[in-house]
């Protein structure tokens, strides 16, 4: 039940907004195997004027937030950072180099999914 939010620099054209979306999606489901119907993804854009990077204000990056069920191995969690910084680089041209992931672990308790019910209490 991965839930994604991206904050991308403002400025990429609509077309390549989906086509990050679909990306994304994809290094979900190829790096920890999600089920597509369990995947939720936000993009938030951000005024490259408010952003800094190494002292440099005004670099583009990218901020990736995944908030999933805990359980997944160390493996699991590296291959989806990596999956994810590939697709930000092949889909909107920002380098890996400047695009960081966060992944926040939830138990099973404190997340709600369909129906407005807890992961645990719908069986996940």
């Amino acid at each position: 039940m991965p839930i994604l939010s991206i904050k991308l620099p403002t400025g990429h054209p609509e077309e390549k907004k989906r086509t990050l979306l679909d990306g994304l999606t994809r290094a979900v489901t190829d790096s920890i195997a999600a089920p597509l119907k369990t995947i939720r993804i936000t993009i938030d854009e951000v005024p490259v004027a408010n952003t800094i990077v190494a002292g440099e204000i005004g670099q583009p990056n990218v901020i990736i937030t995944v908030a999933m069920i805990a359980g997944r191995s160390e493996q699991q969690k590296a291959d989806l950072i990596a999956h994810l910084s590939r697709a930000v680089q092949d889909c909107v041209g920002i380098s890996i180099d400047h695009t960081r992931v966060l992944i926040q672990d939830y138990p099973i308790t404190d997340l709600g999914v369909a129906g407005g019910i807890t992961a645990k209490a719908s069986g996940r």
